[in-house]
């Protein structure tokens, strides 16, 4: 199935600017075929390919890391090993920030639990008072 630059952009979320800044910046693993009329015109394994990119951006991989990876892949299979080692990279990464968020959300958890109480009770005044200020 062919897919022209609008459909993309609506199946994957990205916006038509994303997707060409995508093709121009060679984040994509092949060059993207052109209709007779020069119309972009994607493949469900371009799709496929821009819904790994969306999650890898959101998981916070660098532009530069996607290119990479897809040049790896525009290289073919005996690159297979340097792109295992690429996300596992990223994987570690991602854990690490997943448990620096964890602690961040024990914190706000903490707080609002307090604060809910002295809301609660009518005593919120209390919260955050500089001692100099007593």
């Amino acid at each position: 199935m062919e897919l022209g630059i609008g459909q993309v952009a609506e199946r994957t979320g990205m916006s038509v600017h994303a997707l060409r800044l995508y093709e121009r910046e060679g984040l994509m693993p092949g060059p993207v075929r052109r209709d007779a009329g020069g119309r972009r015109v994607y493949t469900e394994w371009d799709v496929e390919w821009l819904h790994y990119c969306t999650k890898f951006r959101a998981s916070g991989m660098p532009l530069a890391t996607i290119r990479k990876f897809a040049d790896l892949v525009r290289r073919g299979p005996e690159t297979e090993a340097e792109r295992l080692e690429l996300l596992r990279e990223h994987q570690e990464q991602v854990v690490a920030r997943i448990a620096e968020l964890n602690e961040c959300l024990e914190v706000i958890a903490s707080k609002v639990r307090v604060y809910g109480e002295h809301v609660a009770r009518g005593s919120a005044a209390e919260l955050w008072s500089h001692p100099a200020a007593t």
